[in-house]
């Protein structure tokens, strides 16, 4: 169990990140065990083939199925919403003892491969970032917008849960393992820590090819680590994720269609999670500008409304539109 006691400086520094790299990193595993991962499956079939020709060797060492991945390259994000390329020179600037510490932490690393590393952590660190980077650009860059948008969504959610029910409403559905019981916050995990965040704050970060697994940072700190890279963090699901790899939405109700037609019926449906307009008129199969024009009513008719999250627009039903699709 880790637990983590909270002060109110911590509560006032709670925030959301996006990490690109901790969604490569993860997308791995599932890639490894489609089995526990069921939900990534069509992304699984099409991906393998794209990465056959790829030697992931020293990747899927470094991030085990089970069991403890290595920190240096799944470290909390230091800024809301960072890119790809500057979380892999994040990895490269790892100082050479944290790599060879980090690699002690994970189970089972093959003993040439572990002396292959420590014989030379730059050049290690150069070579996985290089293994990393070509496995992102055949297996999740294409796929990268729609994750995105999925974990905009969610955070658009959870800051609506917090404005409106506080810290407990944030935490009462982010996964079954969290709790928070007054000024105690825990997550059920193999790994026994217990602490305080002592001002530090918390970062809370969506993952989609991390489902449905819960991955934290407790914040402790080995001798000569790099503090920023290891804030205490909560990666968890993101919600919606079983709609990442839907080619098609599922048809409105004929009753609904009936009376304001089939286009803007599916697009009430499609709903049922945020989405630009972009995502639904991929989802749709019309254009945006078409999306866009029966937005313009729904929006009028107050059955969607519209946020803007770091540059996005986001479109989501209202309570009036929930009680009408329904």
């Amino acid at each position: 169990m880790i637990e983590w006691r909270l002060r109110p400086e911590d509560v006032a520094r709670i925030r959301f990140a996006f990490s690109p790299l901790m969604e490569l990193v993860f997308s791995t595993v599932a890639l490894r065990a489609p089995g526990e991962h069921s939900l990534h499956l069509p992304w699984v079939r099409a991906t393998r083939p794209l990465v056959a020709d790829l030697d992931l060797t020293e990747v899927f060492t470094l991030a085990p199925v089970h069991g403890w991945i290595a920190d240096f390259i799944s470290f909390t994000p230091s800024e809301p919403q960072p890119d790809i390329a500057g979380e892999f020179n994040r990895i490269r600037r790892t100082e050479a003892q944290q790599v060879i510490t980090d690699i002690g932490d994970v189970a089972d690393v093959p003993e040439e491969l572990a002396d292959r590393i420590r014989a030379d952590p730059e050049a290690a660190t150069l070579r996985i970032v290089d293994t990393l980077q070509s496995y992102w650009d055949k297996a999740l860059a294409q796929h990268w917008p729609s994750i995105l948008r999925l974990l905009e969504a969610d955070v658009l959610w959870r800051s609506q849960r917090l404005a409106t029910g506080g810290l407990q409403a944030l935490f009462d559905d982010l996964h079954e393992t969290v709790t928070l019981d007054g000024d105690r916050l825990s997550v059920a995990d193999p790994y026994d820590w217990s602490g305080e965040l002592s001002g530090t704050g918390l970062t809370l970060v969506p993952l989609a090819m991390g489902w449905p697994w819960v991955r934290t940072m407790t914040g402790r700190l080995k001798p000569g680590y790099d503090g920023a890279r290891y804030q205490p963090m909560i990666a968890y699901p993101v919600r919606g994720v079983a709609t990442l790899w839907e080619t098609t939405p599922p048809p409105p109700a004929d009753a609904l269609a009936a009376l304001i037609g089939r286009t803007r019926a599916g697009i009430l449906t499609t709903l049922a999670e945020p989405a630009t307009t972009t995502a639904l008129a991929r989802r749709l199969r019309l254009t945006p500008g078409a999306i866009s024009q029966h937005l313009s009513v729904l929006n009028a008719s107050g059955l969607v409304s519209r946020t803007r999250v770091a540059g996005t627009v986001l479109y989501r039903r209202t309570t009036r539109g929930d009680a009408l699709t329904e």
